[in-house]
């Protein structure tokens, strides 16, 4: 079998993605275009998202890793000493109270903003606060009283939700706010926690890895 030839592609100003599948092994298959809701919408129907440091390049790169990381909601792992915090009591949730201070806290939480590779740039945060306005991106927000502790926010295509950010100021607030959301997810019959890229943290939640094919039929699902 002949090996896939494996390229970048620039984009213009037409609103197009070309086939992912022919990225570069870390996923990235595409740079240019801009961060217009039309593009971004049509980035999540395919599993595509921008992931640039907004300091080294002047135009978004564009990546749809083949293998996908997600967490399946029926099968998000909640730790004993997760529960037991639960519990207490301490912190309370809620969807879409303060979408500002989630993707704020987000971008600037432990000095990200200033970070070598920082991504979350006012341009990003403006984009995805307009698909905000639009109905298309969500947070979700981990209160102690009433002062915001933690979060997460991302898109939502069908039955999947597509994981952007998330921020803890409180230790494991950022975890409660995704089991919330999984939770939330499996009540209500949706899918998928696309996580995007794996860390330590979402492995140990339960992320596990599919393949783009599976990952894409299991996002078109009604």
């Amino acid at each position: 079998m002949a090996k896939m030839e494996r390229y970048v592609v620039q984009l213009d100003d037409e609103l197009w993605f070309p086939d992912p599948r022919h990225g570069l092994e870390d996923g990235w298959f595409a740079i240019g275009g801009d961060l217009s809701p039309n593009r971004l919408i049509l980035a999540y129907q395919h599993g595509i998202f921008p992931w640039y440091s907004f300091r080294d390049s002047d135009e978004p790169l564009w990546f749809c890793p083949m293998s996908r990381f997600v967490i399946f909601p029926s099968q998000i792992h909640v730790s004993h000493s997760m529960r037991t915090l639960m519990n207490k009591g301490i912190y309370h949730c809620s969807f879409n109270k303060d979408f500002d201070g989630v993707i704020r806290n987000c971008g600037r939480v432990n000095g990200r903003y200033e970070a070598e590779g920082a991504w979350l740039s006012e341009d990003i945060i403006r984009a995805y606060t307009r698909l905000h306005k639009m109905g298309w991106v969500s947070s979700v927000e981990v209160w102690e009283g009433d002062q915001l502790v933690g979060g997460l926010y991302g898109g939502t295509y069908k039955k999947t939700f597509i994981g952007e950010s998330m921020f803890s100021l409180k230790p494991n607030t950022s975890k409660i706010a995704l089991i919330f959301l999984a939770r939330y997810m499996e009540k209500n019959h949706l899918t998928m926690i696309d996580c995007q890229i794996e860390s330590p943290h979402l492995k140990s939640m339960g992320g596990v890895h599919i393949d783009y094919e599976k990952y894409m039929r299991l996002l078109n699902m009604d």
